[in-house]
């Protein structure tokens, strides 16, 4: 009979506040101007100034908080199609985001990728991808090369609670463990695949445990707080950078909007949302703020003032860009590059 192998466990961490008035005043900044740039991203959408679908990130910003403070520069980002505030908080001007929700040429895509394909190689962002789950094994993917490249560089792989469910996602936890990939898989669990609950499609609720027959290390978060975030990220990052391989983190977050600006919500109370508002992430960090006494009434305003400001000129800089020429759908079709590890 075989023996039976002992996973790696690992428990949640106490909740922290470690981090200090800089990373306190920028999260503040980030988290608010992602928040502001999707609810100007909602109005925007009800008056038909852009097209296709679109999904609101709103209420999930300190996931992302956490990740940019954990990640280094080389490290790489890649996510289903909620995925407006991850170039806007990983460091990409609005005014380009926005572009690419209007379709325009000035976009982070172009213009050919829209609201659910947001793309900035330059910060690391691999999409926003519409096919759901189908990220799980290309975060796996690019971790795979970095190892080949020898670099310590580590892939998160973002996707939902709904893309859990996806048989690519067991394929890939094989893969990634047999051949001791440096990703950190994230769960993103904001508790609804569009409108289903997490208890309506598995017996399995703790996400994390999907792990478990992988012998993968697993970690519960809780996503409504960018302390707790940061301090999961910066362990996974440091495990799977070691050399020791994947981590799977289960990262309990809540979304205020529907799962589309087409959802009706009939899924979930009022109340509910109220009780999940009232963990807000962006209230948290400033409350913190508040108690330290790192920041002023005129100092909140004047970063309010300047928040609106850059959504202000996000949106005019993108009614003001060309549309893209027809010529530019033969382009970036393919891309040749060089893979100097790769031998005949």
């Amino acid at each position: 009979m075989a023996t039976k192998t002992k996973k790696t466990a690992l428990k949640s961490s106490p909740k922290k506040n470690s981090q200090n008035k800089e990373t306190y005043v920028k999260w503040y900044k980030s988290m608010l101007l992602a928040r502001k740039f999707e609810e100007k991203t909602g109005q925007l959408y009800i008056q038909q100034k852009f097209g296709g679908f679109c999904h609101l990130y709103i209420g999930q910003e300190a996931v992302l908080a956490g990740l940019t403070e954990a990640m280094i520069k080389g490290d790489k980002v890649i996510t289903a199609y909620r995925d407006h505030a991850h170039p806007i908080m990983m460091g990409i001007h609005p005014k380009y985001v926005m572009a690419e929700m209007y379709g325009k040429q000035t976009g982070t895509s172009k213009g050919k990728g829209g609201s659910m394909h947001m793309f900035a190689k330059e910060v690391g962002l691999f999409g926003g991808h519409g096919i759901v789950g189908a990220q799980i094994a290309m975060g796996a993917g690019m971790a795979l090369a970095e190892k080949a490249r020898g670099n310590k560089f580590v892939t998160f792989t973002f996707f939902g609670d709904g893309a859990a469910r996806q048989g690519i996602l067991h394929e890939t936890f094989n893969m990634a463990m047999t051949w001791n990939l440096p990703v950190i898989f994230c769960v993103e669990n904001n508790q609804y695949a569009m409108g289903t609950s997490v208890k309506r499609t598995s017996n399995v609720t703790n996400l994390s445990d999907l792990a478990d027959s992988y012998h993968m290390p697993n970690k519960e978060v809780d996503g409504m707080n960018p302390d707790d975030c940061y301090n999961a990220f910066l362990e996974a990052a440091e495990w799977a950078r070691s050399g020791k391989g994947p981590m799977l983190l289960d990262i309990n977050t809540y979304r205020y909007k529907g799962h589309s600006m087409s959802d009706p919500q009939k899924y979930r109370t009022k109340e509910e949302v109220e009780q999940y508002k009232e963990q807000d992430p962006i209230i948290y960090v400033k409350t913190r703020i508040e108690k330290e006494k790192w920041m002023t009434e005129t100092d909140f305003k004047k970063v309010n003032d300047e928040v609106k400001a850059l959504v202000d000129e996000s949106v005019k800089f993108a009614e003001e860009s060309p549309f893209p020429e027809k010529e530019e759908l033969f382009k970036d079709v393919y891309v040749q590059e060089d893979y100097p590890y790769i031998t005949d």
